[in-house]
């Protein structure tokens, strides 16, 4: 990675001390990556984010008190620029739905490689989405059983949107208009039967529909 540019500052939340330390000297060994905080619980977490001011959060699922679609949620209400990462040992369909739905950008498991962590939060520093094969499955589940029909230009702007880019961002490349671009963003969703943006890409790339 170019180590000119400014490394990723990352933050977890875990209330496990174990998980934690395993996380920190993950993010040792890579340059462009940089451990900014710790926290054990979400409302710690919701404190810290705006002290240190993460990029990209990494958070556990299962916690005493808030639990990650509850400390999700809270986050981006106070720090709506951050990057949400759900990194925990459960999944099923309905909690990778509600981390989606709550904000989350991406979806991994505890038993990820170090170099797929990474990667994972560099995608979600560029806002892009990144599921486990476990959790892009329990997406699937409810969008497999019928074609999904797309038109050439919401196959053009589902790409784009794969990508990371913003809708404004879209538009431009395009040469469209941020509302018309809004219109296809809400007719995929729909048509993907997603929660948001991030449900959208992650099916999108799991079924091969982007260009």
């Amino acid at each position: 990675m170019n180590s000119e540019q400014d490394p990723i500052r990352v933050m977890t939340v875990d209330d496990h001390e174990i998980m934690r330390t395993g996380i920190r000297f993950v993010l040792l060994a890579f340059d462009d990556l940089k451990l900014v905080g710790e926290a054990r619980r979400g409302d710690e977490a919701v404190r810290l984010c705006q002290e240190v001011k993460p990029d990209v959060i990494l958070v556990d699922m299962k916690m005493p008190g808030m639990d990650g679609v509850q400390t999700t949620a809270a986050i981006k209400d106070e720090c709506p620029q951050v990057q949400i990462l759900i990194l925990t040992s459960f999944h099923d369909r309905e909690l990778v739905r509600q981390a989606m739905r709550a904000g989350a950008v991406g979806y991994l498991l505890k038993d990820a490689s170090k170099e797929d962590l990474a990667a994972a939060v560099r995608a979600a520093k560029a806002g892009q989405t990144t599921f486990s094969p476990e959790a892009a499955e329990d997406l699937l589940s409810d969008s497999a059983d019928s074609a999904i029909e797309l038109t050439d230009r919401e196959r053009e702007v589902l790409t784009l949107l794969t990508k990371g880019m913003s809708n404004k961002e879209i538009g431009k490349h395009l040469n469209r208009s941020p509302f018309t671009v809004r219109h296809h963003v809400s007719q995929l969703i729909k048509k993907l039967g997603a929660a948001n943006r991030a449900e959208v890409a992650a099916i999108a790339v799991e079924r091969g529909l982007i260009l």
